[in-house]
């Protein structure tokens, strides 16, 4: 059994947006209040995080998550990493780095926007992340419970990752490996995740299928090709900002469209923006088998 919680379903400024008074904005529904887009997954035993934006943090508190195996990136912008920093309550609680899996322009990215994480000389406190590189095949997911080494105090450093090879003169550098492949040491168990390739705009991005359920968000196109990833599902989530085409992401026509090709048994939208009717009112123009997915919202399959 695999089970999702939509922790947001908001598009990259969130609803409500500053400073608007529209009438989904206002609204007093709670299902209309959207923290940025990701999604928590417990799959084959593990606990796997999909983005980490602004809203990171509090997205934890409300949801009671004190344990991640892995966080997945589906690309680059700072509405889905922009909450990074955050991993440093896990790391200090758990004495584990964070097993972050994405692909090598998104590790890139990180690299520049959070340099203080991948210096030599780190500055004490700076978060602790064990960089996994991944591409369009499947890749497996593996718990993260110490076997690749702990988080200990070096000096001169602060905190630092030193693998399990027991080098207390660790760098502290992240370690990067292609298509899942276990850094060091035997692995337990893991998961197979299996990602779908799309395009955000001229974007590469990549949505995840876990057992029965697929997760894909900002996309406005999903290569004919991929389509055989997502055959059989009980639960496919799919991104849609608006009426009308976008450059980006799926049109509320685009996001109906391609859910009805790939035939999921329910199809839930997410990134939702309020340029879209209240929940309420969405729900009733569309089709059977497909809903706005909101906050705290819960699926199984």
């Amino acid at each position: 059994m695999t089970r999702l919680t939509f922790l947001g379903t908001g598009t990259s400024q969130g609803v409500p947006m500053i400073g608007c008074g529209c009438e989904v904005c206002t609204s007093e529904d709670s299902r209309d209040k959207r923290l940025r887009s990701s999604a928590f997954i417990e799959y084959e035993g593990l606990n796997i995080l999909v983005d980490a934006g602004p809203d990171f943090r509090y997205q934890m508190l409300r949801a009671g998550i004190s344990h991640l195996d892995a966080i997945l990136l589906t690309h680059n912008h700072k509405d889905h990493t922009g909450g990074l920093d955050d991993i440093r309550a896990f790391n200090y609680i758990e004495g584990l780095p964070a097993e972050i899996y994405c692909e090598k322009y998104v590790e890139d990215s990180l690299r520049r926007e959070y340099s203080y994480a991948f210096t030599e000389q780190k500055y004490p406190g700076a978060p602790e992340w064990h960089v996994h590189l991944i591409d369009a095949r499947p890749f497996t997911v593996y718990p993260n419970n110490g076997q690749d080494g702990r988080i200990e105090w070096i000096p001169g450093k602060g905190y630092v990752h030193v693998p399990d090879t027991g080098d207390a003169a660790g760098t502290g550098h992240s370690h990067s490996c292609l298509s899942g492949t276990p850094a060091t040491g035997t692995k337990d168990a893991g998961a197979e995740i299996i990602p779908v390739r799309g395009m955000h705009y001229r974007l590469p991005v990549l949505g995840f299928r876990f057992g029965n359920i697929a997760y894909c968000t900002d996309m406005n196109f999903i290569p004919e090709e991929e389509f055989g990833k997502l055959q059989g599902l009980e639960h496919f989530v799919i991104n849609c900002v608006r009426r009308g085409h976008h450059i980006s992401h799926f049109s509320l026509e685009e996001a109906i469209a391609t859910a009805q090709k790939v035939g999921a048994r329910h199809s839930w939208l997410t990134h939702l923006s309020h340029r879209l009717p209240k929940y309420a009112d969405l729900c009733k123009e569309l089709p059977e088998g497909i809903l706005p997915a909101y906050d705290g919202l819960v699926i199984e399959g």
